[in-house]
């Protein structure tokens, strides 16, 4: 079995490398300067832990230099990793109580919204429960082609609806169809949409208020799947997703190919919203439980 720090390690090198690839030389056996502190806050801005957190993590290691009387730079290393990971939280335990567990992904086109779904899917599987696809972005043909394919990948039936049909019908089907069968999961794709689309957006919130109709309490998540590339322009989607309907998790895809690993700090001082999962690659395989400890070892391990 694949080590899970060396998972981590190798799925966030693009951060490491770019971002904090100068950390080892910066915090060498040197005295802390006022440039010491200069090319840390260059640094923590360069992996896109935003001008708020990174001057936050910078306050606190100034207080901590200060109490301890802390004079060399190789010091500082230690505070740093530990300062970065008192700034994330640990994702919540997810209970399901509801059969079916009704999840709606959101996020805009190109996120990996679709294929993270798909990953869903197979880690529900491993665990030995039962589900079905409901593909509600049916503006996009290619979205119910893509979810189709990976529906015939991990034998999970599909419930569609004709192209441009109204995709709160389609969700309202799906649930009633996983009802009807006892699966213990939908999981509902949506119309990718950009976040400054009021239209759009109002039109998410009205299939978030057909999923409740169709099932009393549903939907029961929210998840929110964020391109880890995009970095801090992420930040604005996440905050017009969660006002719309309310998101309860976010998932970081496409993580591996992603210099921006910081963004997830950002996310946590900002949105309040915890970080479920992350994408460290294209294998159904790839997308695992969000582990703040080893995330924060894998964006320093260089």
């Amino acid at each position: 079995m694949v080590d899970v720090f060396e998972k981590w390690r190798s799925g966030l090198a693009k951060t490491s490398k770019t971002a904090f690839g100068r950390l080892a030389s910066l915090l060498g056996a040197t005295e802390i300067t006022r440039e010491t502190w200069d090319d840390l806050e260059a640094l923590l801005i360069q992996a896109d832990l935003g001008i708020e957190t990174t001057s936050a993590v910078l306050d606190s290691l100034q207080r901590l230099v200060q109490d301890r009387g802390l004079i060399r730079s190789e010091e500082l290393s230690e505070a740093l990793q530990a300062e970065l990971r008192a700034r994330l939280d640990s994702p919540p335990v997810l209970n399901w109580a509801n059969k079916p567990s009704v999840i709606v992904a959101v996020g805009v086109n190109g996120s990996g919204k679709t294929t993270t779904i798909a990953k869903l899917g197979r880690r529900f599987q491993s665990a030995g429960k039962t589900l079905l696809f409901g593909a509600a972005d049916t503006f996009r043909a290619a979205a119910v082609d893509q979810l189709r394919v990976w529906g015939d990948r991990l034998r999970v039936d599909v419930i569609t609806g004709a192209p441009e049909s109204d995709p709160g019908a389609v969700a309202f089907n799906a649930i009633q169809s996983g009802v009807a069968r006892g699966v213990d999961f939908v999981i509902i794709d949506t119309a990718g949409r950009l976040h400054t689309r009021f239209n759009l957006m109002e039109e998410l919130k009205k299939v978030d208020r057909v999923i409740g109709k169709a099932l009393p309490g549903a939907p029961h998540a929210v998840w929110l799947v964020l391109d880890a590339t995009t970095g801090q322009n992420a930040l604005q989607q996440a905050k017009a997703f969660k006002e719309a309907v309310g998101v309860t998790g976010v998932i970081l895809s496409k993580l591996d190919s992603s210099a921006r690993g910081g963004m997830a700090f950002a996310i946590q001082r900002e949105l309040g919203l915890p970080i479920l999962f992350a994408g460290l690659g294209e294998k159904p395989e790839d997308l695992i439980p969000f582990d703040p400890d080893a995330f924060v070892r894998g964006i320093l391990s260089s």
